[in-house]
Parts: C-alpha cells; sequence; structure tokens
C-alpha cells in the first residue's frame, strides 16, 4: 500500500507530442509539447525515459512501471510527479491548468496567433504576400459557382501554390454571409465534434464567430460540442485557412468545427460526444434554416507514410507512385460525391497510408452534399532525407 495520490500512483499521461531536441550539454532529448499548451514551459527528458512514458496509460500501478522499466521507484515517481507539475497526465493538476487557460481565452474572445504567424516576414499583415501568390497561378475556371473548398494544412512555404491556385477561383466571388471551416482534432481531448463561440486572431486581425449559425446549431446539438474547446488551440488547420479568406472576402464571420480523429472516430461514433454523422445532420438543417451564403472550408492532407510514420522503408520513386494511386482512387470517390464508396474503401483496406483528413471529406460529403466536386490540384512533398511523404490536395465543390 502506498499514500501516493490515485493519479501518481496510477498515472494516465495525455496526448502529448514528442519532439526531438537537443539539451543544455548538446545531449540528444525529447521535449513533451503539449497541444494544449497549458503550461507555459515544455518539459525536456531523456530519450530512456520514452519507454517509461509509454507504460503510463492509467493501467499499470507506479511499482509496475518501475520494474517494467527496471528503475528505482523513488526515480519513477519523481519522473510522473514532474509531468504532474507540467500538467501532462490527467489530475486535478491537469484540471486546474485548463481551467485557468479557458477563463483567459474567454477574457481574450479569440484563439491566438499560431501558425500563421509567420505572415508577417515581409513587415506586413501578410496580406500583400498572399495577394503575389494569388497573381502567380491562374484561375482554374470551374463551370459552377463553388459553396466549398479544401485546402492543406501544411505550411505556407510548400503549399502556396495550391492554396492560390483554389483561391483564384473565388477571389472575385461575393463574400458569403460566414464561412464554415472544418478541421481534424489531432491531438485534442475530445472524442466527438468540438465547436467553439470563440474568434480566431490572424496577422490580418480578428474572425469572430458567426452566432446566426452558431445560436441554432448548438441548440440542436447541446453544449457537449464546447465541452473540449481548447482543442481548437492543438488544431491549427483551421487558422490556416483564415487568411485567404480574409485576403479575399474581408473578416465574414466563421464557424470553426473540429471533427474526430479518422483513426478512433471516422466509421464509428462516439456515444458520450455527438458524432460526426448526427452532428452534421443538425448543421445541414441549421444552414438551411438561417439562409443567407455559407461556404464551407475543409483543412487537412491526405497520406503519411515513410520511417518517420512508423514504415520500415524509405520513400522511394517506387513509393511515391503506390501512394498517389491509392490517394487518387480514395479521391476519386470525393469527387463522385460517393460517401459510402469513400468509407467503405477506407474501412476494408485499414487505411494503410494513413489519411489523416477523411473525416473532414466526410463531413463535407455530409453537411454539403455537392452536387460537383472538381479536383483543382494534387502533389507529394518528400523530404530530402527520403523519410517522410505527405499528399495534399485542392479541390471546389458546388
Amino acid at each position: 500500500m502506498t499514500n501516493r495520490p490515485e493519479h501518481i500512483d496510477r498515472p494516465h499521461l495525455r496526448r502529448i507530442q514528442p519532439l526531438p531536441v537537443h539539451n543544455d550539454q548538446n545531449q540528444q532529448a525529447v521535449a513533451l509539447r503539449d497541444p494544449l499548451l497549458l503550461c507555459a514551459q515544455t518539459m525536456v527528458v531523456p530519450p530512456q525515459v520514452m519507454a517509461a512514458l509509454q507504460q503510463c496509460n492509467g493501467q499499470h500501478s507506479l511499482d509496475e512501471i518501475a520494474r517494467a522499466v527496471k528503475q528505482d521507484p523513488a526515480i519513477v515517481q519523481q519522473l510522473i510527479e514532474k509531468l504532474d507539475e507540467f500538467g501532462l497526465i490527467w489530475g486535478p493538476r491537469f484540471e486546474e491548468l485548463e481551467a485557468a487557460k479557458q477563463q483567459a481565452l474567454q477574457s481574450e474572445g479569440a484563439f491566438p496567433i499560431r501558425a500563421t504567424e509567420g505572415l508577417r516576414q515581409d513587415g506586413g499583415d501578410g496580406r500583400a504576400l498572399i495577394e503575389s501568390w494569388l497573381d502567380q497561378e491562374e484561375d482554374p475556371e470551374v463551370d459552377f459557382t463553388p459553396r466549398g473548398l479544401f485546402a492543406p494544412h501544411m505550411d505556407y512555404v510548400r503549399t502556396w501554390p495550391l492554396f492560390a491556385g483554389c483561391w483564384q477561383a473565388l477571389r472575385s466571388m461575393t463574400p458569403p454571409d460566414r464561412v464554415v471551416v472544418l478541421s481534424t482534432n489531432h491531438y485534442g481531448i475530445g472524442d466527438g465534434v468540438v465547436c467553439t463561440r470563440l474568434g480566431f486572431e490572424t496577422p490580418m486581425g480578428r474572425m469572430n464567430s458567426d452566432s446566426a449559425l452558431l445560436d441554432p446549431l448548438l441548440q440542436a446539438v447541446g453544449d457537449q460540442v464546447l465541452v473540449d474547446e481548447l482543442d481548437h488551440i492543438a488544431s491549427t488547420g483551421i487558422e490556416m485557412q483564415l487568411p485567404w479568406i480574409q485576403a479575399c472576402w474581408g473578416n465574414v464571420p466563421v464557424v470553426g468545427i473540429l471533427v474526430p480523429d479518422p483513426a478512433q472516430a471516422l466509421l464509428e461514433d462516439d456515444q458520450e460526444r455527438i458524432g460526426r454523422t448526427d452532428f452534421n445532420r443538425h448543421l445541414r438543417d441549421c444552414v438551411a434554416q438561417v439562409g443567407g451564403t455559407t461556404f464551407f472550408v475543409g483543412a487537412g492532407d491526405l497520406s503519411h507514410v515513410g520511417p518517420q510514420f512508423g514504415e520500415p522503408r524509405p520513400v522511394d520513386d517506387q513509393r511515391c507512385g503506390d501512394v498517389e494511386q491509392q490517394d487518387r482512387d480514395l479521391l476519386g470517390h470525393i469527387v463522385s460525391g460517393d460517401l459510402e464508396a469513400f468509407t467503405s474503401a477506407l474501412q476494408w483496406s485499414k487505411n494503410p497510408t494513413r489519411w489523416a483528413s477523411a473525416g473532414v471529406f466526410a463531413s463535407m460529403l455530409e453537411a454539403m452534399e455537392p452536387s460537383e466536386v472538381e479536383l483543382i490540384d494534387y502533389r507529394q512533398y518528400v523530404n530530402e532525407q527520403n523519410t517522410s511523404l505527405v499528399s495534399y490536395c485542392g479541390l471546389l465543390m458546388a
């Protein structure tokens, strides 16, 4: 028997982002980044500590973890207590930090700038940079009036030509009354759809949430979709889309929505939170109810393959070709608007190339019921070490 608190004696690590770094002595280390940014500092640990962290799943006691990693329980306890101090395990300290972060955000009224900070590199707010990118791409000249766009989640350095190519078709349109922006909840806590009443800051200013659509939507689905509102800190997919909206249409109101990680909940709705399909039915009804013009934007990437994602084989030309074939097969179902074929193909294949945006695609097909979908561009990014391939695309929907 011990007198340790339950959350210390049987620790359960939250979802974190381990990042390779070097410590002050220039030794290899691992930074345990908190996606929710609850703590101002980031905990850094030696690489060998990761074996103990893998045991911190709420199923093993501290003593069992110590035996598994052949370490003194007192040393393991010091590690767990430090994790607790940073709010990285479930427990009272996490709840305290979560409440403080929520209060600060509510007071501010918007999520802070994160991923789009780089737009300020030219000394301005990024508008001139985006407009220059737009001027370099041609209008894809689709033969329908777009009411939806799917664009990447990756940084602009690699993806701006694709963004600009899609937005050329939207640049001269009359601004909509609102934009619904959907992204994948990669690192958040919520296991269902997560909304927010907060706005979003970008270098071009604040984009406020659209209460005209949110009010009836929240009345229909319940405030359960706001419980994990902080998850929007962990995902920057929505923020990445906003400067393009601002550059082309101004600060129109937005509705930011995170959908469940496909690996967890693409094909099976969680009963403790509202699932994707039920939510999108209500969203579709509320969009019709409030009237006006609603534009949909989906954010995400496609395949993630190579040693960086757990595969043994470096990325070569053959692998690039295989990935593109699979990507285009799945995109074919989306272009056809066939949600059942799309989800069935992922279920049958078990998503071998780790599509990270399947939930967003499914949500757009459910919420929009598009009559036409056109693939504007498809690309792959392979890093210099051939350890990572990420594919991405741009789509317009009617």
